[in-house]
């Protein structure tokens, strides 16, 4: 179940600041800090030097910091991961999620839920990812990576992504292998009425580009067959996203009638298959969630599929994502592997999602806030907890982007010079 569980990488290496040899930017003061990829989960001083990590430890003396932030009694992690997004924003009219309106400019719903790093999931193709990349990725203070749609022209909407003519396995990989192998983490494969043909394009384009690809696998009447999709179709390493969909008459679930979690579906796991959120504002239900949780099926990715028809829905943004997964149970620790290191090793960046001693500077500090909370899934119902996570501070690159009370600054003080 836990393929993705964590392991100890010769990456994951945190030492303590030595001393006063170099002067600190900001020190994060008596945060809880949870870092999965280097198994920290105490209480500890977070230093940041030159937009980079520069000591994790007990007590780091603050005599050489230039700022030093408490964050007693909050918790300290990687900045976030967000897997599963759309923020190909344009002003197309005609088009969906490829430079159309229902994509949202990365910035604006980010760093406010301590997301460092989105992964737009699969919104361009071969054929307009350079546009993509000039007009968001090029702009945004967001680190932006991408899933390339196997369909050229991207989600540019339903009627195209049919197109089986313009799916090029090598086209798609040509991009992401001789052009943009910093960018490009993996395919894309979404919304096809037919059978299993444009996975097996995506398939092949991975391949090609030495890619995990991710699949969602929905909009088929009668519904294929998840168990060929996860036996037969997808690699190990490959993801499957909206794991928690309830499907209706287009799509197969996870979870039977009967409320059980479906055998093959735990086997798929154990043989790699990656299960990714998606949560997106139609693709998340409790009448899944909930059964499947209980007995021990959790995602290995938590992601928000954020877009204009999600965020302002069950959905919301991704602390409450995060936070709905708190109130099934998972503990917090849990909760943050699957939105930091566990994102980073499948797409291949395990530069990202740590507080490794030298990796850049992303870290999001949250606040637990203790209370009667109500979280709704895509048709509405409500589940009730009694923990929500808020962001209080995001740092991306060493700089502060988001402070939600003000506590990296100073005071005000009447009748100051400026």
């Amino acid at each position: 179940m836990k393929l993705y569980s964590v392991v100890l990488f010769i990456f994951c290496i945190t030492v303590t600041v030595s001393g006063n040899a170099q002067r600190i930017d900001i020190l994060l003061k008596g945060g809880h800090v949870i870092d999965p990829c280097n198994k920290i989960d105490k209480v500890m001083d977070v230093a940041i030097t030159a937009g980079k990590i520069s000591g994790v430890a007990p007590s780091i003396p603050g005599d050489s910091a230039k700022k030093i932030v408490n964050v007693s009694g909050m918790y300290v992690t990687p900045g976030i991961i967000d897997m599963h997004v759309h923020v190909f924003h344009g002003t197309d009219a005609g088009s969906y999620l490829a430079n159309g309106f229902h994509g949202l400019p990365a910035d604006g719903f980010t760093f406010r839920a301590g997301v460092t790093t989105v992964v737009d999931a699969g919104s361009s193709g071969w054929k307009n990812f350079r546009s993509f990349k000039a007009q968001t990725i090029d702009r945004a203070k967001t680190r932006v990576l991408a899933f390339l749609n196997i369909v050229g022209i991207g989600m540019y909407g339903r009627l195209e992504e049919q197109d089986v003519s313009d799916m090029n396995p090598e086209m798609t990989a040509y991009m992401i292998r001789h052009e943009f192998p910093d960018i490009i983490v993996g395919i894309k494969s979404a919304h096809y009425w037919g059978d299993f043909t444009q996975v097996d394009r995506a398939v092949k384009a991975g391949e090609l580009g030495g890619v995990p690809v991710m699949v969602d696998f929905g909009e088929h009447h009668p519904p294929n067959s998840i168990e060929e999709l996860f036996m037969k179709h997808m690699r190990p390493g490959d993801i499957f996203t909206h794991t928690y969909a309830n499907g209706f008459e287009d799509r197969e679930t996870v979870v039977d009638k009967d409320g059980k979690v479906k055998p093959f579906v735990f086997a798929a796991q154990k043989r790699g298959i990656v299960f990714d959120v998606g949560h997106g504002g139609g693709a998340f239900s409790w009448i899944q969630a909930v059964p499947a949780m209980q007995q021990k099926f959790w995602p290995t990715t938590i992601s928000s599929d954020l877009h204009t028809e999600s965020m302002n829905g069950g959905m919301k943004d991704m602390t409450n994502v995060m936070s709905k997964f708190l109130a099934m149970g998972m503990p917090l620790q849990d909760v943050i592997l699957r939105c930091t290191w566990n994102p980073a090793t499948v797409i291949n960046r395990k530069q990202l999602g740590n507080l490794s001693i030298g990796s850049e500077a992303d870290v999001a500090v949250f606040s637990l806030r203790e209370g009667d909370f109500g979280f709704l899934d895509v048709t509405g119902a409500k589940v009730k907890g009694k923990q929500k996570l808020e962001a209080e501070l995001t740092i991306r690159a060493g700089k502060v982007v988001w402070d939600l009370n003000g506590i990296g600054a100073a005071d005000y003080v009447p009748n100051t010079k400026r």
